[in-house]
Order: structure tokens, then C-alpha cells, then sequence
């Protein structure tokens, strides 16, 4: 995944409601999540694919750093 990718997805993650990050069940905040960044920029279905297992091996920490806030 590239850095500007990365980038993009924390910085998404930190600016969402953090109700609406933990309300959501683990594939309904992947599919928010990659819906979210593919309408600011053009995914092709290897970039989507690789996006939605890096947020799947994050969940715990995506959780952790919206219960935090």
C-alpha cells in the first residue's frame, strides 16, 4: 500500500465521528471506510482488495484509537 494511501485512511480514521467507528460492525466500518476514501480518489480492485485486508488486520487498533478520543 502505498504512503499517500496510509496517509489518507489515518487521517480519515481520525477525523470520523468516533460513535460511528465503534457502532459499526468489523465489515460495515472496512466497507464505510474504503467507500469513504474511493469517493476522494479512484481505487483500482487490487489497491480496494489490499486497502480492505490492511484495515481488517487494524480493527482492534482503529477501535482502540476511536475509544481513546
Amino acid at each position: 500500500m502505498n504512503p499517500y494511501l496510509m496517509r489518507q485512511l489515518w487521517s480519515l480514521i481520525e477525523a470520523s465521528h468516533t460513535s460511528l467507528l465503534l457502532s459499526l460492525d468489523d465489515t460495515s466500518l472496512v466497507r464505510w471506510l474504503i467507500d469513504r476514501i474511493s469517493g476522494e480518489q479512484s481505487l483500482n480492485p487490487i489497491e480496494a482488495d489490499t486497502l480492505s485486508h490492511y484495515i481488517q488486520s487494524r480493527i482492534s487498533l482503529i477501535r482502540d484509537v476511536a475509544d481513546s478520543r
